[in-house]
């Protein structure tokens, strides 16, 4: 027995890289051979004694390490595979209402008679409240996933259906505040339960959040032709219902989902709250840009993704309209670039378990920016070498140009996705991982304030002589961005 005991207690440290996040023993604090301590007497179930004295301990040892190893070799395990699959069933559910909603946005805007720029207040307009609250909701989510995710929720439901009912420019923009305030809730409370829940699951980190990038992709493919077909059949603000009825839905599946914060960890956030303002806190923004390369370049990168996301609500569905056919024309395409997405995602989350998540982002964010760039040129390319080349049944000579680029731009966007909250979470600090991933997200907010506005300016001063000029200027932000994630080392810094 003693030797048999042996035996278990050699494998069991052997195996401790992998058991240690099931054990919960990870303490920065212990030393290696505290760590060994905790470690078996959580496998051994014993009140202290680090000896097995018979052998049904033994033969219990033996149990807990084959369901440790069949955990490693069946993927996620079961104590996360419900919450995760609940959660990415209401990321799809809701955006089915997104998907809806996207090729209305700038519709809406030309169906009140704002021009590009003006239309780009509106579509920047949450941009605003979310970076107001960024901090505040990062903070609140570090506290509690779950409050802060079905919070949001309820807001967003109520924001679009005031968006749905709006008369006005003024009460139009109140409703947009009201939706930026929702997102800044539940998207912070999504980002800390996706991290806890991959935590857990380490070396299958970029394959989960590809999951959850695949269920987001998914929902707008099916979304968007679908809400091109409701604006055309009921107007343009029966679409903003849509996402306040997938708001609600998506609130009932949350309010299913277990709390991943616990106790402990909820009290060492209280117990250091008196620290957040602190300089020498990890998790204060300014600290984080100051003294880390790869959250500087996290931020840097976040701000071009953002142009590009700002020019495909504010710019691509009008263009799509032109030369797609009207509305519905425009949600097939982004239907597509969605299913295309799709495939975009998997293949980042499986790249960023393969050759590391900085690469991985760097090199599909590169191509997305080279997509967009590559638009302008696509648009005129017929003028040169004749338009027969290029005719097509979606809607005209530029039609095949025009669509392959914003798919393949859907692509490698999906591709980056996995690959960049993977970098930030293997590099947010423990305990304040809401706060921490909170950091890129505002300086996306903050441009996405002032990109709808310069790429609408664009396109009003160059967009008749050079079709597409604003993709052009998003392109080379997205590519300038991406190029700041070479600067720095993969892994966790």
């Amino acid at each position: 027995v003693q030797k048999r005991a042996q035996c278990r207690r050699t494998t069991a440290l052997q195996l401790w890289p992998a058991v240690k996040e099931a054990a919960n023993t990870d303490s920065v604090e212990q030393d290696d051979d505290n760590k060994q301590s905790a470690l078996l007497k959580k496998l051994f179930d014993t009140t202290g004694s680090s000896s097995l004295r018979s052998t049904s301990q033994t033969d219990a040892l033996g149990q807990k390490i084959s369901e440790i190893e069949e955990s490693e070799e069946s993927g996620i395990p079961p104590e996360v595979l419900k919450p995760f699959s609940l959660l990415i069933l209401s990321q799809f559910i809701l955006f089915l209402g997104v998907g809806a909603v996207i090729p209305a946005i700038p519709l809406y805007g030309q169906s009140i008679g704002l021009s590009s720029a003006s239309n780009g207040i509106v579509i920047s307009t949450p941009a605003v409240a979310l970076l107001l609250v960024s901090r505040f909701s990062g903070v609140f989510a570090d506290k509690g996933r779950k409050g802060a995710m079905m919070s949001g929720m309820f807001i967003i439901a109520i924001a679009d259906a005031g968006t749905a009912f709006s008369n006005n420019l003024a009460t139009l923009v109140v409703a947009r505040l009201g939706l930026g305030l929702g997102r800044g809730l539940a998207e912070a409370g999504e980002r800390g339960m996706l991290t806890d829940l991959a935590n857990r699951t380490p070396k299958l980190r970029g394959r989960a959040l590809a999951i959850q990038q695949a269920s987001v992709a998914i929902g707008i493919a099916i979304g968007a032709p679908a809400g091109g077909f409701i604006v055309e059949e009921y107007g343009v603000r029966s679409s903003f219902l849509c996402v306040s009825a997938a708001a609600i839905a998506a609130l009932g599946l949350y309010a299913l989902l277990p709390e991943t914060v616990d106790n402990s960890m909820k009290s060492d956030a209280e117990s250091t709250s008196s620290e957040e303002s602190s300089i020498d806190n990890k998790a204060d923004w300014m600290q984080l840009l100051k003294t880390s390369q790869t959250w500087r370049s996290l931020t840097l990168c976040q701000a071009g993704v953002s142009v590009g996301y700002a020019c495909k609500i504010a710019i691509i569905p009008i263009l799509a309209s032109t030369y797609l056919g009207g509305a519905t024309g425009a949600g097939l395409l982004l239907s597509a670039a969605g299913l295309s997405g799709l495939g975009g995602a998997v293949i980042g989350g499986t790249l960023s378990d393969q050759i590391g998540s900085r690469k991985a982002a760097a090199l599909s964010g590169t191509t997305s920016g080279f997509a967009l760039a590559l638009i302008p040129i696509g648009l005129t390319l017929q003028d040169r070498i004749g338009s027969d080349a290029f005719t097509t049944v979606m809607g005209g000579p530029d039609a095949s140009i025009f669509a392959g680029l914003v798919i393949l731009w859907s692509v490698a966007v999906a591709a980056q996705g996995p690959a960049l909250t993977s970098l930030g979470q293997l590099n947010a600090k423990k305990g304040s991982e809401a706060t921490s991933l909170g950091l890129p997200r505002a300086a996306g907010d903050a441009t996405y304030i002032a990109a709808p506005l310069i790429l609408g300016a664009v396109s009003d001063s160059f967009g008749d002589a050079i079709p597409g000029a604003a993709c052009g200027v998003a392109g080379l932000a997205i590519v300038l961005g991406s190029a700041a994630l070479f600067t720095i080392e993969d892994g966790k810094e």
